[in-house]
């Protein structure tokens, strides 16, 4: 592990010591600041030349300030002959608006991967990309990783029998996802119907497989944003009978009306992990924040050595 160096943003630092301490070695010293018109200044402290670069930084909210403290980390390195850099993005930001659904509209899923490649990056490491195929938006290899494993082995030591579970996919695009925890927690499935009016408003009305009455419904998706989505589904499964829902995401972004949306959806725990820092008010009683600082660790360290990461998640 000689030759591996990692650096942390100012999105997520706390996430940055903590991979760092699972692969044993300290992060590197790296100035972040402003200039007096707010453009953003980096110096890395130490000799990088000819070293392993980690930058860790998810592109969360502020996302503009993160994502482009992200670019200049990257151009920084490139530019003190580091060997490789791999961005280790936890939360990949922009990745809502990954085609032409109407016209006159941006890719900027896209856009943005051509940014971070263009800026020096040799390889990115990500996890629970919103949608699967902006992996292909890049020009440079992309590690993707999947909180699945860490959300089933605290749902695991809950001990809920099979018989009395459901496993609820809060829209059809997430079918997949569902169907893969419940191979891994058991139970049944089941699919809220959900239909978009607009691009902050969801209704769903009806669910689909089953049934809910009585039973204990987990529900996954890889984000909460504003909550409409997972707390629409929340109302529906609750009508149907619903004993007690817990919900479990990758990233909780938790934006605009989120944190009040959750507080009355009545919900019995909601499940995240600490790809994006939480603010001490987005911080509710049955919220539980478990840490993908091993996952992403194991994998910065197989990054490393050449080794297989799928092998993670066989």
């Amino acid at each position: 592990m000689a030759d591996l160096m990692l650096f942390s943003g100012n999105a997520n630092p706390e996430l940055g010591q903590a991979i760092a301490k699972y692969l044993g070695v300290n992060l590197g010293e790296i100035s972040l600041g402003e200039f007096p018109d707010s453009e953003i200044s980096c110096k890395i402290e130490e000799d990088i030349r000819g070293r392993d670069i980690y930058l860790i930084q998810p592109t969360c909210p502020p996302t503009n300030d993160h994502l482009m403290q992200l670019l200049v980390m990257i151009d920084s390195c490139k530019r003190a002959s580091a060997e490789r850099v791999t961005a280790v993005i936890p939360y990949f930001g922009y990745a809502r608006q990954d085609r032409k659904d109407e016209g006159r509209v941006p890719i900027t899923a896209k856009l943005v991967a051509n940014l971070i490649t263009r800026a020096g990056a040799d390889r990115v490491l990500t996890m629970d990309l919103h949608a699967a195929q902006i992996q292909g938006f890049f020009d440079v290899p992309v590690d993707h990783l999947y909180a699945a494993p860490v959300l089933n082995e605290h749902f695991l030591k809950l001990n809920i029998p099979s018989d009395e579970l459901v496993i609820a996919s809060p829209d059809e695009g997430s079918i997949k996802r569902a169907l893969g925890h419940v191979k891994r927690l058991g139970g049944t499935l089941a699919i809220v119907d959900k239909r978009r009016t607009s691009a902050e408003t969801t209704v769903q009305e009806n669910v689909i497989g089953g049934p809910v009455e009585g039973k204990i419904v987990l529900m996954f998706d890889d984000m909460i944003s504003t909550a409409g989505s997972i707390c629409g589904a929340a109302k529906v499964l609750h009508d149907q009978g619903a004993r007690e829902i817990h919900v479990a995401a990758t990233h909780a972004v938790l934006c605009g009306p989120a944190v009040e949306r959750l507080k009355g959806a009545n919900l019995a725990s909601i499940v995240c992990t600490d790809s994006i820092p939480l603010k001490p008010e987005q911080i509710l009683p049955q919220t539980k924040v478990l840490t993908v600082a091993p996952l992403l660790g194991e994998a910065v360290k197989r990054i490393h050595r050449n080794e297989s990461v799928s092998r993670l998640f066989r």
